[in-house]
């Protein structure tokens, strides 16, 4: 196996968790970390081994050229806007890709533009013998791969629904544990479901559904929230998840109930308005006092001695279809680390343990030449065999899987 070079972009909680894994694994040789934010890569670096910063600005394509000459993946961990930018970048200096998300930036209708992102954006990977993937952070990412596994549970597949609670809820003021901007921008529209076998739009926060799992205190309700995964299923439901009809997000946390009210207030509108002579986007004002997700050790340790209301949560899938045809529902749950145990084992938060790590994992599918697909994939399109390897190394972080079929 060849020593990998790797360009992280972007050192925010989560490219700085995955930057922290890569300088561990003995497949990497040199890692690049690169931001805008001079300051925040050199805080990174100064601990790292096998690590050098780079002030990259990822709005010009030529500075991520500059930044990945020589490098074997490019893994993007910046804000949407960027993401053309870095997928070109790639092209040029013909290296592989992976994504922490799915781009909005190719066309101004999300679901175009991912399936310009397999459309187009695939066969030029394919041309160059490269592999690109992306929606590889914890959801999308793990969730998905934990639904292919659910797969082979079952002969056919009817529903999927991705649900997930973020029940870490620190004293402070602290809704969100990831980049602010995206998850407001994901709560400030109308959601995606594939039903009967079209994708539609949702209400953003309605059609809830209530579940209360044997390791939950409570019963949760779970709502619409715009997120990558039933889009992602609706173009691979045929080949990938037993020819699926319907599939779900549904979400809940501090997150969510911190952002309803803002929505149903038209305060995450992006529409710019006059309010008292002043021309502002509200959106942009909630933006501007939403504090950054935590990332750095002290900080962390701050906010769990200060006090937490919660340290919970679930990630879990549910399948329902048939297998030996009977009516069975497979429920798969993701187990991790919580936002203490998280600090205790890895000094950073349970949404960087397991949307950075997790997302490190894909990269290390890279690194151990594990993927034999060309072009790009998203993190549901894994063979049976690439999700195996998946699990086998997440388990190494106590990232687990338990599965339940039960006869309906």
């Amino acid at each position: 196996m060849e020593l990998k070079k790797i360009l992280v972009l972007g050192v925010g909680a989560q490219g700085s968790a995955a930057a922290k894994r890569l300088d561990e694994d003995p497949g990497v040789v040199e890692i690049i970390c690169a931001d805008y934010d001079k300051k925040a890569v050199d805080n990174l670096v100064k601990d790292m081994k096998k690590a050098k910063g780079v002030q990259v600005d990822a709005h010009s394509k030529e500075s991520i050229v500059r930044a990945a000459r020589g490098v074997d993946l490019i893994l993007n961990a910046l804000p949407l806007e960027c993401t053309k930018n870095v997928l070109d970048a790639a092209l040029e200096v013909k290296a592989n890709y992976q994504d922490y998300a799915a781009t909005t930036s190719l066309h101004e209708d999300w679901v175009e533009s991912i399936r310009i992102q397999y459309d187009v954006y695939g066969p030029k990977f394919e041309e160059i013998g490269r592999t690109a993937i992306v929606g590889t952070g914890s959801a999308p990412g793990l969730i998905c791969a934990a639904t292919r596994d659910a797969m082979r549970y079952l002969d056919s597949c009817d529903t999927i629904y991705n649900i997930v609670w973020e029940g870490v809820e620190a004293k402070r003021f602290q809704p969100f544990w990831w980049s602010p901007v995206t998850a407001l921008h994901d709560m400030s529209e109308e959601a995606y479901a594939f039903v009967d076998g079209k994708l539609i739009r949702t209400p953003a926060f309605e059609l809830p559904i209530k579940r209360q799992y044997d390791y939950m205190d409570e019963e949760i309700t779970f709502v619409e929230h715009c997120h990558d995964e039933p889009i992602h299923y609706s173009f691979n439901a045929e080949k990938f998840f037993k020819g699926a009809k319907n599939a779900y997000f549904k979400y809940a946390g501090a997150g969510v109930d911190f952002a309803k009210p803002l929505y149903r207030a038209g305060l995450l509108s992006h529409k710019k308005e006059i309010i008292n002579g002043t021309e502002v986007a509200p959106f942009d004002v909630v933006l501007a006092h939403v504090p950054p997700a935590p990332k750095f050790r002290e900080e962390i340790k701050e906010i769990i001695d200060e006090g937490l209301v919660s340290d919970s949560g679930c990630m879990v899938i549910e399948a329902y279809g048939k297998k030996d045809g009977k009516d069975v529902l497979v429920e798969t749950h993701v187990f991790a680390p919580g936002l203490v145990e998280s600090y205790e084992k890895a000094g950073i938060t349970a949404e960087m343990y397991l949307t950075g790590q997790g997302g490190y994992l894909f990269t290390k599918l890279f690194i151990n030449d594990k993927f034999d697909q060309t072009g790009l994939i998203s993190s549901d399109m894994l063979t049976l065999e690439q999700v195996d390897c998946y699990f086998k190394y997440a388990a190494e972080l106590n990232i687990t899987l338990e599965t339940k079929v039960k006869e309906l």
